[in-house]
Order: structure tokens, then sequence, then C-alpha cells
């Protein structure tokens, strides 16, 4: 019998395209901090580095303890980690998507549509193993 995959081929697609959307905000965001509108003055290049460390390692946590058999706690962190790319429209109440430059507004959608669309197919996965689990008993 085969072993069964930890997540669908399509979460692994959904991970990697928000890792990769993720990645390109926060690195636009710490190389042109000065040019975000009202960021605050004690924002470093570094800090915002290692928020973006600490974000993404939640997202190899929830691959990790799936990988442990901890299936839905896995996909609840994978969800959790896609749910963070929703924080990068918090730039919006500094100032108006228009006080933005174009690169900015790219990365910033990018990472916030990416992690919507993860955050809500961790939760349909884990909705339907949960279904599953309790039809099979």
């Amino acid at each position: 019998m085969p072993k069964r995959s930890l997540f669908p081929a399509h979460m692994w697609v959904l991970v990697a395209v928000y890792f990769v959307a993720s990645l390109a905000h926060f690195a636009h965001n710490a190389e042109f901090i000065a040019f975000y509108p009202n960021m605050p003055a004690w924002l470093t290049r570094e800090q915002v580095y290692l928020v973006w460390l600490a974000i993404t390692s939640l997202g190899v946590a929830g691959l990790f303890v799936a990988r442990l058999g901890l299936h839905a706690l896995g996909v609840l962190l994978v969800g959790a980690y896609g749910a963070f790319g929703l924080d990068g429209l918090a730039h919006y109440t500094l100032a108006l998507c228009s006080e933005h430059t174009l690169a900015t507004n790219l990365t910033i959608w990018a990472e916030a549509a990416s992690g919507l669309v993860l955050m809500l197919a961790s939760a349909l996965l884990l909705a339907r193993r949960i279904t599953h689990r309790r039809g099979s008993r």
C-alpha cells in the first residue's frame, strides 16, 4: 500500500507560492523600509527579516509536525502561517494605497492573497479530514 502524502499536491503549491510572495514582500520591505510611508522609525531592516523568519518557522513547524503524524496540528499551523499574510495589509493603516509605490502594493497584495488562499485551503483540508475521520468511526 503506497504511503499517503502529508498534504495534497495543491497544498504544496500553495505553500510554495505563499513562501515566495511572503519573502518578496518582506525583502522589499526590509530593503526599501525608508520608502514605506509612515513606518515606525525604530523598525530596522534586520528586524523585518527576523519577523519573516519567525513567521516562516511557523509554516516549517506545521510541515514538521505533520510529518511526525500530527496531521491536524500540522494543517492548523500551515493555515496559521498563511493567515499571517493578511498582516501585510496593515501597511494600509499607516498610509493609503496610493501613497505606496506600485512594487510595494504588488508585494503586499501578492502576500495577502496567497496567504488567504493558503489559510482557506488549510481550513478546508482540516474540515475534510475531521469529517472523514468521523465518518470512518
